[in-house]
């Protein structure tokens, strides 16, 4: 992987914006947002400034970390000039507060030392991301992401991982444009989720339910935001690296939130202008999406599998005779 690559994989996000607001474990987080929201961009003050306002109005920890996720993940852009040149040095606090633009490590790096400012035991992780078909399987991979964990306790269950970079937007499959589209599913995120979609270097820093190590989880499928949306808790098959037969229909079962109203699936062959899409029959029952799809002709490419017109899942399909 080149350099430009490990560092602007970090802000590839499918493009799901949420809409309305979260509750996270019975949180509502309406007057948090909306208090944030209405400071604005506090363009002219400096980090431990920005901290305290963001934080002053609010005794409770888990909303001080809210607060300063969505304005992070608001106010803060994906730095391409340096991913494009390779440069991974202006990701200090000041200098991603003061250009307003930062990588994967510079939000990292700003969310920590804001929450150090509230008195929030927050750490950064640094480890790993698939963001693309080819990364499957790919185990050589270099550290190409950085998050957040913070600690609002002593239980585990206190523990919580902050993703404030992909809470932030999306990219072109070019990296050439951000979007930016607040995604508050990387504040709290979904342990069982984020472990298929990140994976730390140090496997002392995954919470909860998780692939065994490196290679697992490079054996998995691309993982894709929607994932936290529809409520993914497992799907089949696990391998990410799909071997098919031509005439020989190869099945997908996929358990989502029983109460989706699922009224689209698909299948999407190829990327960019190249792409097909295949609507498929299926069913959804209790949860279990299931469908099949038979191969017509020898051939490898990546296959996303979208629910709703929104990408959930993507492998790579070797098809032979």
């Amino acid at each position: 992987m080149n350099i430009i690559q490990k560092v602007v994989c970090t802000i590839l996000v499918a493009a799901i914006c949420t809409t309305g607001y979260a509750q996270k474990a019975g949180r509502d987080f309406k007057e948090v947002d909306e208090y944030v929201k209405k400071l604005g961009k506090l363009d002219t003050m400096n980090m431990g400034t920005i901290a305290t306002l963001l934080t002053k109005k609010f005794e409770d920890k888990t909303d001080q970390a809210r607060a300063i996720f969505v304005w992070i993940a608001n106010n803060i852009s994906f730095d391409f000039k340096n991913a494009r040149s390779g440069n991974t040095d202006k990701n200090t606090s000041t200098l991603v507060l003061q250009n307003r633009k930062g990588l994967g490590a510079g939000y990292a790096n700003l969310y920590q030392d804001m929450c150090s400012v509230a008195g929030i035991r927050c750490l950064t992780v640094d480890g790993y991301v698939k963001f693309t078909s080819e990364q499957i399987a790919d185990a050589k991979t270099e550290i190409n992401h950085t998050w957040n964990v913070i600690q609002l306790g002593l239980s585990p269950d206190a523990w919580y991982y902050v993703d404030a970079c992909r809470g932030a937007g999306y990219s072109d499959a070019d990296f050439k444009s951000f979007t930016p589209a607040f995604n508050d599913e990387y504040f709290f995120a979904t342990l069982r989720i984020f472990n298929w979609e990140h994976c730390p270097d140090n496997e002392a820093w995954y919470l909860g339910p998780r692939p065994k190590g490196k290679k697992d989880f490079f054996d998995l499928p691309v993982i894709k935001s929607a994932a936290y949306e529809m409520g993914l808790k497992s799907f089949t098959p696990k391998d990410g690296d799909l071997k098919a037969k031509v005439g020989k229909p190869f099945f997908f079962s996929i358990q989502l939130n029983s109460d989706l109203d699922v009224t689209k699936a698909a299948l999407v062959f190829g990327e960019d202008k190249k792409k097909k899409i295949k609507p498929m029959e299926f069913t959804f029952n209790n949860g279990i999406l299931s469908f099949s799809y038979k191969p017509t002709e020898e051939d490898t490419y990546p296959v996303t599998v979208t629910v709703n017109d929104k990408e959930l899942l993507v492998f790579r399909m070797d098809v032979s005779e």
